[in-house]
């Protein structure tokens, strides 16, 4: 793949330390209410059998179908249960009497990002995506891969978690071109489905080190200074220039977590010419010394 294709997106996604969990496939019985917020991870929840309601605050009961799946990407506090009103606190995640008829499947798992790459990519969606039947009927591939995974894990072959995990991966893919298709969406994600600021973004991803300037990243795209900037801030909320440096600090932020590479050589990589600038690019960003950070987010 060429680095003109525009393809800003495939470069985050290679860096985000995403790993899927689909921890659950079963049958909900009678009167039941279960909340997996609270985990610093984005639950996920597939229907597959009945009906649910899902009860977030300070929002109307909705109520989800078989095939739909509810996604909370900033795992905000939510309840699924069997009723449309909302239960009480002390009936959340109690066991179920089994003795009582199936009135829902369900799959569950999370979604969770080991890189602070994840975190621009994560604000700039919403706090619950649906995706019903609908969505569905729209985006025949996110139609195939909820089948694929239901099948998966109702034929119980081995290896079904395994390949249940790599197609909710697919899935999360096909979740963000669909937010970054939206007219209304804004931030990275409108960003990165834009031509020319996608292709801006595709730059700066793949050479943090260049020595970029509004000047230079404006030339790439063909667009006057001007221009550029401006609709770069539009879509993004920030100027050229800090996204630059946003970047390169998330990047050196995985590089001190994850190497033992030096500050120098690592200050080298993210195009500082010097030690001493990048520790204070670092320090306005991070609020702390690479050192400490390193110190502190390894302990």
């Amino acid at each position: 793949m060429q680095l003109d294709s525009n393809d800003a997106l495939s470069r985050i996604l290679e860096g985000l330390g995403l790993s899927v969990d689909v921890y659950s496939h079963g049958d909900f019985c009678g009167h039941w209410a279960i909340d997996t917020s609270g985990s610093r991870r984005m639950p996920f929840h597939l229907l597959t059998q009945g009906e649910a309601w899902l009860h977030r605050p300070s929002a109307p009961p909705q109520l989800l179908r078989a095939g739909d799946i509810v996604l909370f990407p900033y795992d905000h506090q939510h309840v699924m249960s069997s009723d449309s009103e909302r239960p009480p606190s002390e009936m959340v995640n109690q066991p179920m009497d089994m003795e009582e008829p199936v009135t829902t499947h369900m799959i569950c798992g999370f979604f969770e990002f080991r890189s602070r790459i994840a975190w621009p990519l994560l604000d700039a969606m919403p706090p619950v995506i649906i995706l019903d039947q609908d969505v569905q009927a729209e985006s025949k591939r996110v139609a195939n891969l909820i089948r694929m995974i239901i099948d998966e894990l109702a034929e119980e072959r081995m290896g079904c978690f395994a390949a249940a995990n790599y197609l909710a991966y697919l899935l999360f893919i096909e979740v963000l071109r669909l937010q970054m298709a939206c007219s209304e969406q804004c931030g990275l994600l409108a960003a990165l489905a834009d031509p020319r600021i996608g292709k801006a973004l595709n730059l700066i991803h793949h050479s943090p080190s260049e020595n970029w300037t509004l000047e230079s990243l404006a030339g790439e795209v063909a667009m006057s200074r001007t221009a550029f900037a401006n609709r770069f801030r539009d879509l993004v909320e920030i100027t050229p220039m800090q996204y630059l440096t946003q970047w390169r600090m998330r990047e050196a932020q995985q590089s001190l977590l994850t190497t033992e590479r030096s500050v120098a050589d690592i200050a080298e990589a993210s195009g500082y010419q010097s030690e001493a600038s990048f520790r204070k690019a670092f320090k306005l960003v991070t609020g702390c010394s690479p050192g400490q950070y390193r110190k502190r987010e390894c302990r």
